[in-house]
């Protein structure tokens, strides 16, 4: 006769196995994500990635290294910003990856990137916003941190590449924003008064800045290719999908406990989550579609009305100039 003891362990056992192979069952059809199709050679051409020491930036920065280009890793953390360039180098085989300091929670590293990037670097041809973080705090400027490293920093970064953008003639700038943007909301008045999205710092809250964050994204694109009609230079967002990052290590235990095993089940690896961003960034024939926003390698065209709103896409472009200092 079974005790107890053992039954219970037999249960657990079996309860395991029905979700190991729950997850292969569901990572071999609902959660497979499209590849991108593009056999575009990249030899000759530069590209910057963000954030790409890890997760999708770096599956994203050795795609692009594979196909010949010079890919530069723009990262905060050094240490992890060169094994992933070690990592890249020997399993590309080509020398053309380099790291950059990059702080996305400092305007003053976003100016000395760029100065030292305009400096020594004679072309720029994709310029990939990758980097992403969900955490609370402020920015070495007094901005929330999210809106700060998601948003801002980004913005700044590339108007201040845009004139090397349009001087390689056929330029792309490629955001990575989220589904969650469909959560988001832009309040000006607390942006104006806090420089946040909103206030509060529970994990809900968090959570609820980091999509608010991520419809800036998708309005900062938007009001890019306005601008940049007539210029060569095409503009994308793109929703990468449920893919598993370390974009969570700042959350709470409590938080972590109850969405690990969510990830696990659900979430797909990085090398997945690059797809979208590599179509954006290597598809030929999509400068019509400058500005819109991508999902599983193909533009989306029922996007919310609030991503298509010019008039706050225009609104949170010119105060992200005065934040900047690139505006009275």
């Amino acid at each position: 006769m079974m005790d107890n003891k053992h039954r219970m362990l037999l249960w657990l056992l079996l309860a395991g196995a029905l979700l190991l192979g729950l997850h292969f069952l569901l990572h071999r059809t609902l959660l497979r994500l499209p590849r991108c199709t593009s056999n575009v050679q990249l030899h000759g051409r530069t590209a910057v990635v963000t954030g790409s020491n890890t997760g999708i930036g770096k599956a994203t920065a050795k795609e692009l290294a594979q196909r010949g280009a010079r890919v530069i890793l723009a990262c905060r953390d050094q240490r992890r910003a060169q094994a992933a360039v070690q990592e890249i180098t020997m399993e590309t085989g080509t020398q053309q990856v380099i790291f950059m300091h990059l702080d996305l929670a400092s305007l003053k590293s976003v100016r000395c990137f760029a100065e030292t990037f305009l400096r020594t670097e004679s072309r720029l041809d994709l310029l990939i916003n990758n980097a992403g973080l969900a955490k609370d705090g402020r920015t070495e400027d007094s901005f929330g941190m999210i809106f700060g490293v998601n948003h801002l920093g980004h913005f700044l970064l590339t108007v201040l590449l845009l004139d090397r953008l349009k001087a390689s003639g056929s330029g792309r700038v490629v955001t990575v924003a989220s589904k969650g943007y469909e959560l988001g909301k832009i309040d000006f008045e607390c942006l104006t008064t806090h420089r946040d999205l909103a206030q509060g710092t529970s994990g809900f809250q968090v959570f609820m800045k980091y999509c608010d964050s991520k419809l800036c994204n998708v309005l900062f694109t938007y009001e890019l290719a306005r601008r940049l009609q007539g210029s060569g230079v095409c503009c994308y967002s793109l929703h990468p999908g449920a893919i598993k990052t370390d974009i969570g290590r700042y959350s709470s235990f409590w938080w972590q406990l109850v969405i690990k095993p969510v990830v696990f089940l659900f979430f797909v690896d990085a090398e997945s989550g690059a797809q979208t961003t590599l179509h954006c960034a290597l598809e030929q024939g999509m400068e019509h579609l400058s500005g819109h926003y991508f999902s599983q390698c193909a533009p989306l065209l029922d996007v919310q009305a609030k991503a298509r709103d010019a008039a706050v896409a225009k609104k949170l472009w010119e105060l992200s100039e005065r934040f900047c200092g690139l505006s009275p």
